[in-house]
């Protein structure tokens, strides 16, 4: 299985691309992955919330397969504990998806065909966290899920 994070813009302050950068090089260890940052949108002042969220959905869906197994990080989307994400991860590599593609939207979500196309939601928390802190704390719990699955002492409970 490979896994596939699909990013707007790139990450900008240093503490947070070095935390990103440390558990994608830990995630290697464990599964095929790799974060796309596709690129921020220009010029967003005279565009409506409705516009930006159509170019981008536009972007989106040219990094998408018809194979893929999508994954929207929204608000509304499902929570798991740690523990559940990993029996998550489990099911998708047990149910023999090959690219399981996780993808955090714009600052105003995503557009209705991207709710139509993806196969799950998924809330990382009720509470709203900035684009560049959701990258650390995804690609820290995806990491966190494959050392429970291997049994590793990462994760305490």
């Amino acid at each position: 299985m490979k896994i596939t994070f699909l990013v707007i813009g790139k990450t900008e302050d240093s503490y947070l691309k070095e935390g990103v950068e440390k558990y994608i090089k830990r995630l290697k260890h464990y599964v095929k992955f790799e974060m796309i940052e596709l690129p921020e949108l220009k010029n967003t002042k005279n565009l409506s919330e409705d516009q930006q969220r159509a170019k981008e959905a536009d972007m989106i869906s040219k990094n998408l397969s018809n194979t893929d197994y999508i994954v929207l990080l929204d608000e509304k989307g499902q929570e798991y504990s740690s523990v559940q994400f990993s029996g998550f991860i489990s099911k998708k590599m047990l149910s023999s998806v090959q690219n399981l593609v996780f993808i955090v939207g714009g600052p105003y979500g995503f557009e209705n065909n991207l709710h139509t196309l993806a196969n799950e939601k998924l809330s990382l928390s009720k509470m709203t966290f900035s684009h560049q802190m959701v990258r650390l704390f995804f690609v820290e719990q995806l990491y966190r899920a494959f050392s429970i699955l291997k049994g590793e002492p990462y994760h305490h409970e």
